[in-house]
């Protein structure tokens, strides 16, 4: 597999300091430019800008995956099995209120992964996996995934 270019995405948020806040101290995120309404992130190697908005009108929906309540939309990273743990370690203590605790999914099957979920201080929701098998990140196979 080649190296994957990095993506941008831009997100919402009502409170540009506490959404900062969050990136940079907790994630550990590199600030990149700013200006007053919006600011520049290294996310994991990935452009992520967080835009202020006067509010952010989001309904907060959900769907079940493997027995957890999934929120939508959220939007996150796969990170490699050893990174993962270190990063939820890391998190666990320093007392992060996570949405859904660091958690096995999907246990024996094709597409067996850890994960977790966070929010942000002005409500978007970030997922954190990884695979035990890297190669199974877009394979498929016949179980039912409920």
């Amino acid at each position: 597999m080649s190296a994957l270019p990095p993506f941008h995405l831009a997100i919402p948020v009502y409170d540009l300091a506490a959404a900062a806040q969050f990136y940079e101290q907790t994630l550990g995120c590199a600030r990149g430019r700013s200006a007053h309404h919006w600011i520049d992130f290294d996310f994991f190697g990935h452009q992520l800008v967080l835009h202020a908005v006067a509010d952010s009108n989001r309904k907060e929906t959900a769907n079940p995956v493997d027995g957890e309540s999934i929120p939508v939309p959220h939007f996150g990273l796969v990170l490699g099995w050893e990174d993962h743990a270190q990063l939820s370690e890391r998190l666990l203590s320093c007392g992060v209120d996570f949405v859904i605790e660091p958690t096995a999914r999907f246990e024996g099957k094709v597409g067996e992964q850890r994960t977790f979920f966070l929010r942000d201080p002005c409500d978007n929701f970030l997922e954190f996996k990884t695979f035990r098998d890297p190669e199974a990140l877009f394979a498929v196979d016949i179980d039912a995934y409920e």
